[in-house]
């Protein structure tokens, strides 16, 4: 397989080629363009849990409120594998290029738009059903930012380095969080609640926009270069008909959305539940929550890292496996630690996170090799989209509506579900040989 090296090649006339993408340019690329994804959406998940209730919802208590916002959240995760496949279908017929562009400008403008939308007090149900819209926007736009840099990165990694290569473009999801959380700590801890909820709360919605600018720019640099295209078109990472994949390889896509099942399922219940469980059960200071969970996404980013070094040694269905099994582990005791006050709690937020980051780090096409060359394009993407959707786009609504009415102990049971998943998975997918 032909490596990506900074060199340069000589044609028969004497002329010098263009000088290939080298991986580290690659890699840029991936982390900033997952960082401003991953921005976007803690943003809505982060304002779900702290805001929207209160925004959106004030004709209902806190609680009925905030699962009516986690509703709203889950529905951009319903409509991201829509999509990537009616993005698919632009890519074929116009180009990456114009494929990524008409997506990310249609995430910051969802995302922008949210922030311009007034409260219920002043317009009534029509701005919850703009909100919803508004989010099944972002989710569609999601689906079409795929770009295929991570498979790109994976088929041309060496194969005793190949987790190494797997994580890096998961490292885009703490730095995400950081950011996202960084600014709503910064909001509450600078201005009064009605201040908060009047005007405070938008401008982290307006500074997605920029962001999703400059990540447009860092990724179009590297999509629309003549080595990227045509070391794509090598490598066969392009579009295929949808109802072909599903007939030729549906059973890798099932399988490869269950075998991250066990990180996705603690994606959201480390950072989005666990707010709104503080503010509607405990005394505890947003502010200081919110330290404490961008603590833990700094020790997810060194996770994530250490998971590429442990899965090029022991490989990367073991590493998820093992992990999975940690997180059924963590899932017996993290009721007891959500019930322990403010100690107990930060300890859920930063094992929870440490258990996140070694996990997600290979959580991705963790099975895509399964696909082969020509499906991997559009499998990976589909498989990514169903493993969200399945895993972490109903954890807050689901933890919390149990959680709630419940117990803690079904916070429990969510997370040890994931991790079954996982190991059955796994499991199938061992025992068919499948590759990983």
């Amino acid at each position: 397989m032909a490596s990506i090296s900074p060199t340069t090649s000589t044609h028969d006339h004497g002329t010098k080629a263009h000088a290939d993408v080298a991986p580290g340019e690659i890699a840029v690329g991936v982390v900033i363009g997952r960082a401003s994804e991953y921005f976007d959406f803690f943003v809505f998940g982060i304002a779900s849990a702290l805001i929207f209730p209160s925004v959106f919802f004030p004709f209902v208590d806190r609680l009925e409120g905030t699962l009516w916002s986690f509703a709203l959240f889950a529905l951009a995760f319903v409509a991201r594998p829509f999509g990537t496949m009616l993005f698919m279908k632009i890519q074929s017929r116009w180009g990456r290029g114009l494929k990524l562009t008409v997506s990310l400008f249609l995430l910051g403008t969802a995302t922008a738009g949210i922030a311009f939308l007034p409260s219920y007090n002043t317009l009534g149900a029509t701005v919850i059903v703009l909100l919803a819209i508004l989010r099944v926007l972002q989710g569609l736009a999601l689906g079409g930012s795929w770009d295929g840099l991570p498979s790109l990165l994976a088929l041309n990694a060496p194969k005793e380095r190949r987790g190494w290569y797997a994580m890096l473009g998961q490292l885009g999801a703490p730095v995400g969080f950081i950011v996202a959380a960084g600014v709503f700590a910064f909001l509450y801890a600078s201005l009064e609640e009605a201040d908060l909820l009047t005007w405070g709360w938008r401008y982290p919605f307006f500074v997605a926009f920029a962001i999703n600018v400059v990540a447009l720019f860092a990724r179009l640099r590297i999509v629309v270069a003549d080595e990227y295209q045509d070391k794509m078109g090598e490598l066969e990472l392009e579009p295929t008909p949808i109802r072909e994949l599903f007939q030729a390889k549906g059973r890798h896509v099932v399988i490869g959305a269950f075998a991250a099942l066990a990180s996705y399922a603690l994606f959201h219940i480390v950072t989005i539940f666990p707010l709104s469980w503080i503010l509607l059960y405990s005394q505890q200071s947003v502010v200081s929550f919110l330290l404490v969970q961008i603590l833990g996404a700094f020790i997810a980013a060194g996770a994530i890292v250490v998971s590429g070094l442990i899965a090029d040694r022991v490989g990367r269905a073991r590493t998820l496996g093992g992990l999975a099994v940690g997180i059924a582990m963590f899932s017996g005791f993290a009721p007891t630690l959500m019930e322990g006050g403010p100690v107990g709690q930060g300890a859920f937020i930063l094992i929870g996170f440490a258990l996140l980051g070694l996990s997600y780090g290979q959580a991705a096409g963790a099975v895509t090799a399964n696909f082969g060359r020509r499906y991997r394009y559009t499998g990976a993407a589909l498989t990514s989209d169903l493993a969200w959707l399945i895993g972490a786009g109903f954890a807050p609504l689901v933890a919390l509506g149990l959680c709630a009415n419940f117990g803690l102990s079904w916070l429990g049971a969510y997370l040890l579900s994931g991790a079954l998943g996982t190991l059955i998975a796994l499991g199938i997918n061992r025992a068919k040989n499948y590759k990983t």
